[in-house]
């Protein structure tokens, strides 16, 4: 295959994206090298469906690459055993096949931009780097519009990059003449809505063989999985469950974005798109997501603006956002834990054997579908790991391991910024804290539960009403004069004295007993 090469380029398992201008003409000298790494399947305990997920995309994309004509040399974990990292790869192929010239695009992960930058050839092969195509805002702008360890607001970099784009926009206003319908997205969901929620579209991809080769290399891996993989590959597929979500979900997507049901059967992914894995690995563009949800927007009366907005906000704000976070605070972002948590990651965050409904709930659905949506992520296993003082290093371990679409770039940020505050405010300007009684507001996992959403702090009371009060307490230098968690000081100074004592003391008790809740 290697035999005439003169270019090698690298395509990496996250850049799938079958519109970059390297495909567009075919070049006999050139080919494409797309690789199963120990290196990436091991660097995290990975759920087994991402795994699955990501070993099956690469071989699908080699697989349309070929059918255009292209040279493709495709390795699987057996073809990489003998090599140590990607480093070694790459430089070991380049000296064997004497290739001339090396070409990647621009990683998303910095270890992995470190790697490609460093790479030391033993001919003389150049290297080259090339943007992937892929995100609205250019990589090369990112520091012109983040700053570095100052917290960038999320709604003033969405509305510039609205008018940028002009995205929902009448003239130099926004539709509606609102940016923002986030306050109009936050209903529960009552029992004669559970009926109403669509079936989710799910795929049937044989990844037989990429188990057996999971298994046969030795990978640790977490989660189930069988050998069909519900979750789209290829272009095609994506672009089908896209389409199913504008047409079936979107419609309420907004209204019903921060609830929760634990009445999953086949509804487990409510109204939530689902398209992350594919927009992660690249093989859906943004710009193609916004562009069919605004076209099914403008024609179906059923979709109103706060359901388009919400939308579009979490494509073209939030994902650009943490991305450009990410970057600018690269590495020393990767090592920050402001609040000096320590504690160690409960075992049922591994099992889901836990006695909190709410926590079981989303534990349990995430190693059975590598899948939890945004309020799952924060305000459940994110909220009870922060109250406790979870080491966010192994909250970033958790996150990204567990979640199909988690890619450090957009975990990471999503983790310790969002989730446990451990950035210091880099991104929330609050810590999302919460007692039992929000979970409570937004879902049914309450009811069953063997802890009392009601009881504060009797033998029988929810771990995260004593849990949200020890957090607050521990941490009062620190928030007690932030405008956004003053309410919440307030409250606490006019509590009884006996009742502070007693919620700090069950709080301690289960902390002292974490394991065993």
């Amino acid at each position: 295959m290697m035999k005439n090469t003169q270019t090698l380029r690298l395509i990496l398992g996250d850049q799938l994206n079958p519109q970059h201008s390297w495909y567009q003409k075919q070049d006999s000298g050139v080919v494409y090298l797309i690789a199963e790494l120990h290196q990436e399947a091991n660097y995290a305990k990975h759920h087994v469906q991402k795994l699955c997920g990501f070993f099956a995309a690469m071989k699908s994309f080699a697989q349309q690459l070929k059918s255009a004509g292209h040279q493709v040399e495709y390795l699987t974990l057996d073809d990489t055993e003998k090599y140590s990292d990607l480093e070694n790869l790459v430089v070991s192929l380049c000296t064997e096949h004497n290739i001339q010239q090396f070409e990647y695009q621009q990683p998303d992960e910095f270890r992995l931009a470190q790697q490609l930058m460093n790479l030391e050839f033993k001919n003389d092969c150049q290297a080259a780097c090339c943007d992937s195509e892929h995100f609205i805002l250019p990589y090369e702008e990112i520091h012109n519009i983040i700053n570095p360890g100052k917290h960038n607001r999320m709604e003033t970099f969405y509305r510039k990059m609205r008018k940028r784009f002009n995205i929902l926009m009448e003239a130099d206003q926004p539709r509606g003449d609102r940016w923002n319908f986030d306050g109009e997205n936050r209903q529960k969901l009552k029992t004669a809505d559970l009926q109403e929620i669509p079936q989710p579209l799910m795929f049937a991809n044989n990844v037989s063989d990429a188990l057996q080769r999971i298994e046969r290399h030795n990978i640790s891996s977490i989660g189930t999985a069988s050998e069909t993989l519900l979750w789209p590959i290829n272009h095609d597929q994506s672009s089908q469950l896209l389409h199913f979500f504008c047409q079936y979900c979107l419609p309420n997507f907004g209204r019903f974005q921060d609830a929760m049901t634990g009445h999953g059967d086949n509804r487990w992914s409510l109204y939530h798109s689902r398209i992350s894995f594919a927009l992660n690995s690249k093989i859906l563009h943004p710009m193609e997501v916004i562009e069919t949800a605004i076209e099914y927007f403008e024609k179906n009366d059923d979709i109103d603006l706060a359901q388009i907005e919400g939308f579009i906000r979490q494509i073209l704000g939030w994902r650009e956002y943490v991305r450009a976070v990410y970057w600018v605070n690269m590495p020393d972002y990767g090592q920050l834990n402001h609040l000096a948590a320590n504690r160690k990651l409960p075992d049922y965050f591994w099992t889901g054997e836990t006695k909190m409904s709410c926590v079981k709930q989303a534990v349990d659905q995430s190693l059975e579908y590598a899948y939890a949506h945004h309020i799952q992520r924060l305000m459940v296993t994110g909220n009870f790991a922060m109250l406790a003082g979870i080491n966010p290093d192994e909250m970033d371990q958790w996150y990204l391991g567990i979640y199909i679409d988690a890619i450090e770039w957009v975990e990471m940020p999503n983790t310790r910024g969002m989730s446990q505050f451990a950035d210091g405010g880099l991104i929330a300007t609050k810590p999302y804290a919460a007692s039992g009684s929000y979970i409570n507001k937004m879902s049914d996992y309450c009811g069953d539960c063997q802890y009392s959403v009601k009881e504060r702090f009797t033998e029988n009371a929810c771990p995260f009403n004593s849990l949200y009060w020890h957090f607050m307490h521990r941490h009062s230098d620190r928030f007690s004069r932030n405008p956004r968690t003053a309410m919440a000081y307030r409250t606490w100074a006019k509590m009884d004295a006996q009742v502070k004592q007693q919620l700090l003391q069950r709080a301690e008790f289960y902390l002292d007993n974490i394991e065993n809740l």
